[in-house]
């Protein structure tokens, strides 16, 4: 039975839900079930906080998990991120007082405050900076106010947490994390039909199905604009000046793509949501 951890709570937990059920898995019916059994799939779920899931995936425990790149490199385990998930993305920064700091050189010998001890500890290795490290578990915006830290080094969505602490973010950008997929080299075979099922669900999340129907002298112009994943499928109809087309299209295009070929004289547009896929 495949063992697969699962974020118990946070923002990466809803959407994993969701995704794991459109790719056909039972999940959870309380957000208190700790352990869910899914028969059918030969498949078992662990909810557990996303910060423990590397370390239980990495030890083998579990055979896969989801949870944040920044997560999984903080906890330096064993576990490799298998593919993203396209979701939960943040960016991890530097922040200080309000025009105190303009370079991350001028951390050196300073205290900074964070919540990802060893994924910091790395990059100030890689960049020659010798700075005092300060872990906190979480708010630690406040570092700096209540001064144990000078400045600090957090996720930012959208940085109106720091901004209402009086600080501002300064220096590249550390990491862009999103939700990923993790495993080690000897589970990740197990679990190829979670891996394929969730390949499938991004997929659908990304394209759309497109019919239309388009006079035969303007084929061409109409495959130019909907090519599809690979090509586009291409019928006749009883008019046989007429044939009948369908095509994958991108979601964020739709609306645009049915201008354009209505446009070109393509009428009975059709676009109809996919539920999954196998590409």
């Amino acid at each position: 039975m495949l063992r697969i951890a699962v974020p118990n709570k946070g923002m990466l937990s809803v959407t994993a839900d969701e995704m794991l059920q459109e790719a056909g898995y039972r999940g959870r019916h309380d957000s208190r079930e700790l352990v869910a059994i899914d028969p059918r799939n030969n498949v078992e779920f662990f909810y557990l906080r996303p910060r423990d899931i590397a370390t239980y995936v990495g030890s083998g425990v579990l055979d896969i998990g989801v949870t944040g790149r920044d997560l999984l490199l903080d906890a330096e385990s064993e576990a490799t991120e298998v593919r993203a998930l396209d979701f939960g993305d943040s960016t991890f920064r530097f922040a200080g007082p309000a025009g105190q700091f303009t370079d991350v050189s001028q951390l050196q010998g300073k205290r900074v405050a964070t919540s990802y001890e060893g994924l910091l500890r790395t990059w100030f290795d890689e960049h020659g900076i010798d700075a005092t490290l300060v872990k906190l578990d979480g708010a630690v915006e406040s570092a700096i106010r209540l001064g144990v830290a000078d400045a600090v080094a957090d996720v930012v969505s959208t940085g109106g947490t720091l901004r209402k602490a009086g600080l501002e973010v300064f220096g590249p950008v550390i990491l862009e994390s999103t939700a990923v997929l993790i495993s080690t080299p000897e589970k990740v075979d197990a679990a190829a039909t979670l891996i394929g099922r969730l390949e499938g669900v991004l997929v659908a999340r990304k394209y759309a199905l497109m019919d239309y129907d388009i006079p035969t002298d303007r084929v061409e112009q109409a495959v130019a604009v909907t090519p599809g994943f690979q090509s586009p499928t291409i019928s006749p109809l009883r008019d046989t000046e007429w044939v009948a087309v369908r095509s994958m299209v991108p979601v964020g295009d739709v609306n645009a793509i049915m201008d354009e070929l209505h446009g070109l004289g393509a009428r009975a547009i059709i676009v109809t949501a996919l539920q999954a896929a196998r590409m």
